[in-house]
């Protein structure tokens, strides 16, 4: 089972702050994005989101496990 955080836009598209995938496993971060745009469609709207993977902002060549850490950050805006 992983366990993805999703935060702000993300939270919102996804109608929860965790998404648990239990039957699907993804090599890299890529692989978890290509996954996330085809099941959540409005992902492909936000411009550009981060993956972050324990804690800290993910290339999208990094191989992930299920043990991870994962969470969805869009971009913020301050003011």
């Amino acid at each position: 089972m992983m366990v993805i955080k999703c935060f702000g836009i993300a939270r919102d598209i996804i109608k929860s702050d965790e998404l648990i995938v239990d039957d699907i496993s993804f090599a890299t971060v890529s692989d978890l994005r290509s996954y996330l745009n085809g099941t959540f469609k409005e992902l492909n709207k936000i411009k550009s989101y981060f993956i972050a993977v324990n804690q800290e902002y993910a290339d999208e060549n990094l191989p992930i496990n299920r043990t991870d850490e994962i969470a969805i950050i869009p971009p913020v805006s301050g003011g």
